[in-house]
């Protein structure tokens, strides 16, 4: 009988795999060696290295555990649990990802994010796994932390596979595992960000196991193709890629992501294998996060709640960086409720929970500050209006009226933007999924990349930033990096993309496009693009706005501290062989440019 992994190399013949570089031997892997069944007792007080959170209990810290999985792969855990937990069975909480399993990966809040995700050293005891709930934290409240390395990671057998099928029955087999161990209490939930997120929903969105009782997705993407490598046909992220393809360590392959996108640049069976279709889950308990924060896991995270088939489920929309809120002292305590009420059968009114916690984001040196957690029922808000603002290249302003006088107004691909500024003369709030129509050209080439972006103004027009965290000098002296800085939601599309929109997934909310194939725009022609941006929430005073910005290329800051300094990626749209392509952006009569906002 084949295997899975076995039929997905028989599917897809032509699947790069990137040759890993085993732990002990890897540059930035912080190796710990090998100790398969190793016990220790780190006991109340114990304190991993200086500055780090002392454990305020006895733990049982098991190492290297192997699990069998169906296919014969043997995959290894460390575990953290209560001491007494032989004779008083506790839940297992598992954070799921090929990052390293107890502090070993290359991933680091030191070296992700500045200031170190304004996580203080003290706030972790450091045997956490990256973006995971802290054993320190954990295992006192009465849970069991399962550090895994996933199939082909550290020095688990087998070779790293991108969520899909694989990985689901991977981890069906863990839970399967855990819940027959005798310190389980036959209880098993998942938690974590990113990956950590990501795998939950995969999992839960194609198989499902009678012992896992709850899921925490804090914050993670449902689709490979539009979300992180190609989002609008145009390639995306494309360093973040290889930095955490590199940053795996193991004895075998992975998937080598970058090589396929290059390959298949269409959304094709491949990529398809890999979407989480979110409506598949089932009435499971859901806390799901969401921020505006992240350039990979924004619309993910509010797809899932939305579409997600559980009776049970939660949305808290924070204001901050996803690590930074991961150990928030009351967040933790929140979450805590969550399993306690799931895993442990603990009646404590977690249903109370308001069923939406929303943010909006003030930015620093607004005249208003950031709404935290408001209490709501839905999301989209039932009471939200949307209303459409027309382009007016000439004034360079949004306008609710259709300009009279045709005009247009151009910029550079590489390095240029259309600005468009719109200002609120009373107290607003803007919470949902913003859209645009463009009228767009371009005169000696064939195709286009477009992105827009909405910032928020002051009541001068200066453009604002949103800090994700505490920083300790003014925001201007912050790097200017993704992880501590949000600008605003963007929207992106290839203009030969275009012709793929369908209508049958289309919904009131975004506007989908198949990516199955390209078709050439005549040079010079001007062709409607429809564009829906990812999820915002902004609040606004007394005279200030946004301005939607229109451009050739990302806007947004890099996710971690690398960018191409010529702009653009390579294979855009926009890369002219003879000159610097020019994009022309027309309003008035007959090219209803618009910008669709949803308002409070």
């Amino acid at each position: 009988m084949s295997t899975t992994e076995q039929k997905i190399r028989a599917t897809f013949p032509d699947l790069e795999w990137f040759p890993l570089t085993p732990p002990a031997e890897h540059p930035v892997y912080n190796y710990q060696g090998f100790h398969p069944g190793k016990k220790t007792v780190l006991s109340a007080g114990h304190v991993r290295s200086p500055g780090h959170r002392a454990f305020r209990t006895d733990v049982l810290f098991e190492q290297d555990i192997a699990i069998t999985l169906r296919d014969g792969i043997k995959i290894y855990t460390d575990i953290f649990r209560p001491v007494n937990s032989d004779t008083s069975p506790v839940p297992a909480i598992i954070p799921w990802s090929p990052y390293g399993k107890t502090g070993t990966g290359p991933q680091s809040y030191d070296s992700m994010a500045p200031f170190r995700a304004g996580l203080e050293k003290s706030r972790t005891s450091g045997y956490e796994k990256f973006e995971a709930p802290d054993p320190a934290e954990w295992v006192p409240r009465g849970y069991a932390i399962i550090n895994i390395d996933a199939r082909g990671a550290g020095n688990s057998e087998g070779n790293i596979t991108f969520w899909g099928q694989q990985e689901a029955e991977d981890i069906y087999d863990t839970i399967d595992w855990l819940s027959k161990q005798p310190w389980c209490n036959g209880s098993v939930g998942m938690a974590g960000n990113s990956w950590l997120s990501i795998a939950q929903v995969n999992f839960a969105s194609r198989l499902e196991h009678p012992a896992l009782k709850a899921l925490a997705p804090w914050e993670g993407f449902t689709d490979l193709y539009r979300d992180l490598t190609m989002r609008g046909g145009m390639r995306h992220n494309e360093a973040f890629h290889k930095l955490i393809l590199t940053g795996f360590a193991g004895h075998g392959t992975a998937e080598n992501i970058p090589a396929m996108l290059r390959k298949r640049p269409f959304d094709d069976d491949y990529w398809q294998s890999k979407r989480i279709h979110t409506e598949r889950i089932g009435d499971i308990p859901l806390y799901i996060l969401a921020s505006y924060s992240s350039m990979l896991h924004t619309r993910g995270s509010f797809q899932t709640f939305r579409t997600a088939q559980s009776t049970r489920k939660w949305l808290r929309v924070h204001p901050y960086q996803e690590w930074y809120d991961l150990y928030r002292p009351e967040m933790v305590d929140d979450l805590s409720r969550f399993f306690d009420r799931y895993l442990k059968n603990t009646p404590n009114d977690w249903e109370t929970t308001p069923p939406v916690r929303l943010s909006l984001l003030g930015f620093e040196g607004s005249s208003v500050p950031t709404i935290l957690e408001r209490p709501e029922q839905t999301y989209p808000l039932a009471r939200q209006e949307l209303k459409k603002f027309y382009l007016n290249a000439s004034t360079k302003t949004l306008q609710p009226s259709l300009p009279s006088t045709v005009t247009s107004t151009t910029y550079s691909a590489r390095h240029g933007t259309s600005d468009f500024t719109l200002h609120f003369p009373t107290p607003t709030e803007l919470a949902g999924y913003p859209r645009v129509h463009l009228w767009v050209s371009t005169p000696h080439h064939t195709d286009m990349d477009i992105v827009v972006q909405i910032r928020k103004i002051s009541a001068t027009g200066t453009l604002l930033e949103h800090l994700n965290y505490p920083c300790p000098v003014p925001v201007d002296a912050v790097p200017n990096v993704n992880t501590v800085k949000t600008l605003g939601p963007q929207g992106f599309l290839r203009a030969s993309h275009a012709v793929t929109r369908d209508e049958t997934l289309s919904t009131e909310h975004e506007i989908v496009y198949r990516h199955d194939r390209a078709e050439s725009i005549p040079a010079g022609k001007i062709v409607p693009l429809d564009i829906t941006l990812w999820p915002m929430g902004m609040v606004f005073g007394e005279g200030e706005g946004i301005m939607l910005r229109v451009a050739g290329r990302d806007l947004c800051y890099p996710e971690v501290e690398f960018k191409d300094p010529k702009g653009g990626e390579e294979g855009s749209g926009n890369v002219g062989e003879e000159e610097e392509q020019v994009h022309e952006v027309h309003s008035g009569v007959g090219f209803d440019s618009y910008l669709v906002l949803p308002f409070v």
